[in-house]
């Protein structure tokens, strides 16, 4: 006599970025290829190759190969190579040596490496020496050292002053 029994079906949407992570940290090593999407509520560091979306509670820190889109609560991407979005609840940094192919969505963000895609950050950029950007990008502040090379249009939409209306209330004082 043999019971079959049922398998839960996983909801594609059911695992939330929401919540307090965990405090384990996953890794994949340096020769590691993982293809498929990954999801844990602690944080994760790369070092080898995920070819999938990545959703993450806690820190991601990347210093290999993701053809996905990343989604975590900090990122840190140090000489990485990434194809796809990175949006951070949090800050999203970018070291020297990384590539990003993919537009980039958080709270703050300092680039150091070359981003082509579109910046979004409801507070500030900062654009090390060394950042290459192609893509607009659209925040609170911008903070361009010298060096930095930008192809594409800033706006601060988010900041506390809107020309707009400064010009618009400025017109009509003549």
């Amino acid at each position: 006599m043999s019971e079959e029994m049922e398998m839960p079906v996983m909801d594609e949407n059911a695992f939330s970025l929401e919540g307090e992570p965990t405090d384990e940290t996953g890794m994949v090593c340096e020769g590691m290829t993982i293809n498929g999407d990954v999801e844990a509520t602690g944080s994760l560091d790369i070092i080898g190759t995920v070819n999938g979306n990545i959703k993450i509670r806690g820190k991601l820190n990347v210093s290999g190969t993701i053809n996905g889109t990343s989604r975590a609560s900090e990122i840190f991407a140090d000489s990485a190579k990434i194809t796809g979005d990175v949006i951070s609840s949090g800050p999203v940094k970018v070291g020297q040596e990384t590539v990003i192919l993919g537009n980039i969505g958080a709270t703050s963000a300092v680039i150091a490496g070359a981003v082509k895609g579109d910046i979004d950050v409801h507070g500030p950029v900062i654009l090390d020496s060394s950042a290459i950007v192609m893509g607009d990008i659209k925040s609170k502040a911008v903070q361009i050292n010298n060096g930095a090379v930008i192809e594409g249009h800033c706006s601060q939409c988010y900041a506390d002053v809107s020309p707009t209306s400064f010009f618009s209330n400025f017109k009509g004082k003549e």
